[in-house]
């Protein structure tokens, strides 16, 4: 079974390369959808007890919001792929005023000083890297540097 994290600043393209790539396969665990972490888990659970394929669509910008993801997910023997959404944080901010449902400026801000690089180390399977340009999203293989 394969679990998927995205990592990446909000307004960055993870729920909309969701929509795009995984709808029709995969669940779909969002904190902006569920609200509460006590609610995840338990979607989670869910997962992980009948073998359905799902996604992490939050930030996880530290290795620390990876941990308990990737724990859960080798201890079900899922298969974890990490997709790292590479943007510049201006056009993030950009983005994210024209969503209905925009963040203030400062939690975009305080998540870029948060994020870090995943790697292989962390118990990934597979790595990628997710661009967003004028022809949609670009996955390339994962190679350490951005």
């Amino acid at each position: 079974m394969e679990g998927i994290l995205f990592i990446g600043l909000q307004a960055s393209g993870k729920s909309s390369f969701y929509r795009e790539r995984f709808f029709a396969t995969h669940v779909r665990i969002s904190l902006d959808l569920l609200r509460t972490r006590h609610r995840e888990r338990r979607l989670m659970t869910a997962c992980l007890e009948t073998d359905q394929p799902l996604v992490i669509d939050n930030t996880n910008p530290t290795r620390d919001d990876r941990a308990s993801y990737l724990g859960a997910l080798k201890k079900a023997r899922y298969s974890v792929v990490g997709y790292y959404f590479s943007s510049k944080i201006a056009e993030c901010l950009v983005r994210n005023q024209q969503r209905e449902h925009s963040i203030p400026e400062v939690g975009l801000l305080a998540t870029a000083k948060r994020l870090e690089l995943p790697t292989q180390e962390e118990g990934f399977d597979a790595l990628w890297y997710v661009r967003l340009s004028e022809r949609g999203f670009e996955v390339e293989e994962w190679n350490d540097e951005i």
